[in-house]
């Protein structure tokens, strides 16, 4: 009920009701009843499509009950006796549109004890202006048809929707499930791929009559280092740090590169400005080691570089959004 189409329709009950109400006020003893009957059938509408939980909760159904004989008495004691025209009784149609939403809304208790108590309003509004108790009880209690219908699809069509709803539901969830699980084999199949593209070369380089060389010693090394980031820091092993971690250890830089977590949430762009200056702070280091940390969540500090260089010194990199700030070489 909280769709677009819902709230025009409300909107045009709405001021269908108001023009029909105010139409007829010039008889009427003072206009402010009248208006703050249209004030109480607005804020039920309003809220029998707003408030979300189905069923609605019992104080929203309560405080919706009670709006319905309230506007008929705001209405009815304000009008003259008898009345000039029909359109004064507008009251009896919003209560009886209130209670039959209360109905679709899963409260039938509450929408029969709203009407009853507009038809025992209307009761006595008749006795106490003379026409007879009877009278208000036959103009009113016309609307217990509708109501009676309503109960009968709510009592019937609920149980329906309920079930469909939850089939679409475990839908939607099994759904998502099977996308999941595809993602995360698709992901398994590339890592796959990747690593057999990396380390078979090696690996058949191995296992050949030829003796290992220095080349292949190297190679094997920085295949291991690659592989021990994929683990450890998985968000650093990605270009440009994957290759400038590579060139720096072919270099002879010791490169240690830790993964707290502090990126996953940040938007792509922020993520590359990171990436980049940690790849240019490993092109600068021509020996010694490079610790990179990403740190946890929630920390001012994004990012540290500790770069232990035997020429210079030690230095530490701190990188947060904005951008680095270098600490005090050591």
């Amino acid at each position: 009920m909280d769709t677009r189409p819902a709230w025009l329709i409300a909107g045009f009950y709405l001021i269908s009701e108001a023009a029909l109400s105010l139409s007829s006020a010039q008889q009427t003893r003072h206009l402010w009843p009248v208006l703050a009957g249209l004030a109480v059938t607005a804020a039920a509408t309003a809220a029998l499509l707003r408030i979300r939980p189905d069923p609605l909760p019992l104080p929203a159904a309560a405080a919706l009950a009670v709006s319905i004989p309230a506007t008929a008495a705001l209405t009815l004691f304000n009008l003259p006796i008898p009345p000039t025209s029909v359109a004064q009784l507008w009251s009896f149609g919003c209560g009886t549109v209130t209670a039959t939403f209360l109905c679709v809304r899963g409260r039938t208790g509450a929408a029969w004890a709203g009407l009853l108590s507009m038809i025992a309003i209307s009761a006595v509004w008749s006795w106490q202006s003379g026409q007879g108790f009877g009278h208000g009880v036959a103009i009113s209690a016309i609307n217990l048809g509708p109501l009676m219908m309503a109960t009968f699809f709510a009592y019937t069509l609920r149980p329906a929707a309920g079930a469909i709803f939850r089939l679409r539901e475990e839908s939607t969830r099994q759904v998502g499930s099977e996308a999941a699980a595809a993602a995360a084999l698709d992901e398994r199949r590339a890592q796959i791929q990747r690593l057999d593209d990396m380390v078979r070369p090696i690996l058949e380089r191995i296992a050949g009559p030829q003796p290992l060389d220095d080349r292949t010693r190297d190679d094997c090394r920085l295949i291991e280092a690659h592989l021990r980031d994929t683990l450890r820091a998985p968000v650093l092993a990605a270009e440009p740090v994957t290759t400038a971690a590579r060139d720096a250890r072919l270099r002879g830089v010791d490169v240690v590169l830790i993964d707290d977590h502090g990126l996953d949430d940040l938007p792509a762009a922020a993520r590359r400005r990171i990436l980049g200056t940690v790849a240019a702070e490993l092109a600068t280091t021509a020996a010694g080691t490079v610790h990179v940390r990403i740190l946890p969540p929630h920390r001012a500090i994004l990012a540290t570089v500790v770069v232990n260089d035997p020429g210079s010194g030690i230095r530490r990199i701190e990188i947060d959004a904005p951008g680095p700030r270098a600490g005090a070489p050591g």
